[in-house]
């Protein structure tokens, strides 16, 4: 399910739960809306006000660090696939088919990555032994001499880091927020919406700052999940590293 579609039956449990209590208000005796219980209500839902700013703050910094460590390791793996490609062009031209062969790999990288990047000969899919062949390729090349050997052996340092963060990247693509989270957060909102609209007078402001207050806090949790999937949607890491690597390669 995308992050808007959550978002709207987020948006629709919150409103729901407002409109719920302002339909209960009517139907209750007097005196169960006492200024009493009045206050009672509110230490309540100012309770579950501190939990769920609690878990959403908690969401918002698992979302983030999340979105931040895949930027950082997507830039620093274009960074070794061009000192992989000057490596290579350094070693001489023997190895041109490893080079050929880095380009056409980082191509299908970038659409693996970003599916709306992704060319039709390209597919989505997770990383496989044939595409691992750069390895074999360097590890094939025939040194002549000693600068020759320490560039293979630099070189294949490298392609073992950059197989080495693609596969940490797949492994990356779930979710790091526990959907239960989730679920109570929901839960509680809703809660604190229904509280206030047992208390809240009937009128066209009272709706439209319910509103209001209700899209806030659900477009917080989808600005939250938009973080937690950072390859696709409007908050996604720009693929401009990969791109200005693959333009770098062959030269």
């Amino acid at each position: 399910m995308s992050s808007f579609a959550i978002a709207l039956i987020v948006l629709g449990c919150f409103f729901g739960g407002a409109i719920l209590g302002l339909l209960i208000r009517r139907a209750l005796p007097e005196h169960h809306l006492s200024p009493e219980s009045k206050e009672t209500v509110k230490l309540g839902t100012g309770l579950i006000a501190t939990m769920g700013a609690l878990v959403l703050g908690l969401m918002v910094g698992s979302a983030k660090g999340s979105y931040d460590t895949q930027k950082g390791e997507v830039t620093a793996m274009s960074a070794k696939i061009i000192l992989l490609d000057r490596a290579l062009a350094h070693f001489g031209p023997e190895a041109t088919p490893v080079r050929e062969e880095l380009k056409a790999m980082t191509g299908r990288l970038l659409g693996v990555l970003w599916p709306d990047a992704r060319e039709p000969s390209s597919p989505a899919s997770a990383p496989s032994g044939s595409k691992e062949q750069i390895y074999d390729m360097i590890l094939a090349l025939a040194p002549k001499n000693d600068a020759q050997r320490s560039i293979q052996s630099q070189a294949l340092t490298a392609a073992v880091d950059i197989g080495q963060t693609r596969w940490l990247l797949y492994q990356q693509a779930g979710s790091s927020i526990p959907p239960l989270f989730l679920v109570l957060l929901v839960f509680w909102f809703t809660t604190i919406f229904f509280s206030i609209g047992l208390f809240a007078p009937v009128n066209l402001t009272v709706i439209g700052c319910l509103v209001l207050c209700a899209v806030s806090v659900a477009t917080a949790l989808l600005v939250v999940l938009e973080l937690d999937h950072p390859f696709a949607g409007l908050i996604q890491i720009p693929n401009d590293t990969v791109r200005s690597a693959m333009a770098q390669l062959g030269r």
